[in-house]
């Protein structure tokens, strides 16, 4: 597993950042690791392709593209990524994140946010920050602060019912087995992983069931398998019941989440201007 380098142009122990908003991209390898660490800053993280997890204290953050991750100021926290990764970070410093949530969470990425990371991740690095970019930088932070918070989108659970149905679905995510029958599969009923999945993952297990296959399903499109395939693989019927929660989900079908996917990487040219370092 590549070891991948949280360091930017300044110690992580330092008190403060070069400029108040710092926004840094990176393209990263399949099974990268950003270990365990933590600033004096605020950071957003978001992916253009791939997805980018992260881990704090016992929770299990996920957030595929129209979602990105809110961690405040001084949070001890571990970065990871299962497939290759083109990401960005957006240091905020704790003056200019005070309208931004206490607590670290999923926020949700409007067409504007996500026009403004996509510009920002066009242009060479800047040093020093221009006035232009600056500004940039600035609605890009006051439109973060009105972003709708959405937890983490793909949550976890400690209990060990609802745990062990969580993991069994993360291992197959192609098995079909309706709610009673994961229910004895758990050595539990049908009532009792309803009532603990609303109350540990805020949503319905069905629900979570269909997130976790968009997420294995973003890697597989843009590795260029078909749309039957994936279907066929993470237990659809169809490629068109397939499509019809993709793009319920993620607001795209398939086919253009993989032509944008594309149209944003470029490792060649990623890795020569922001490649973090590596150890092995």
């Amino acid at each position: 597993m590549p070891i991948l380098s949280p360091k930017l142009d300044i110690p992580l122990s330092s008190p403060h950042l070069p400029a108040p908003i710092m926004f840094r991209s990176a393209y990263v390898p399949a099974h990268g690791l950003y270990p365990e660490h933590q600033h004096a800053w605020g950071e957003f993280v978001y992916s253009f392709s791939g997805v980018m997890e992260v881990k704090v204290a016992e929770h299990h953050f996920l957030a595929p593209p129209q979602y990105g991750i809110w961690l405040p100021p001084d949070l001890d926290h571990v970065g990871l990524n299962r497939h290759e990764a083109c990401h960005c970070s957006l240091y905020i410093a704790p003056e200019q994140g005070r309208a931004l949530p206490r607590t670290p969470c999923a926020l949700t990425v409007s067409p504007l946010v996500r026009a403004l990371l996509d510009h920002l991740h066009q242009q060479p690095t800047e040093a020093p920050i221009s006035p232009q970019t600056e500004r940039l930088l600035q609605v890009l932070v006051d439109q973060l602060a009105l972003a709708p918070r959405a937890g983490s989108y793909l949550p976890g659970s400690d209990d060990p019912a609802l745990g062990a149905v969580l993991r069994l679905l993360q291992a197959q995510p192609s098995d079909n087995r309706a709610l009673p029958e994961l229910a004895r599969a758990a050595h539990t009923t049908e009532r009792t992983l309803m009532r603990r999945a609303q109350r540990d993952l805020g949503m319905s297990l069905a629900e979570w069931r269909q997130r976790l296959r968009v997420v294995k399903a973003m890697p597989l499109l843009e590795a260029g398998q078909t749309v039957e395939t994936i279907a066929l693989d993470l237990g659809y019927g169809s490629a068109s019941a397939f499509i019809t929660m993709f793009k319920r989900l993620m607001g795209s079908t398939p086919d253009e989440f993989r032509k944008r996917a594309a149209g944003r990487v470029a490792p060649g040219s990623l890795s020569a201007r922001h490649e973090p370092d590596q150890a092995q």
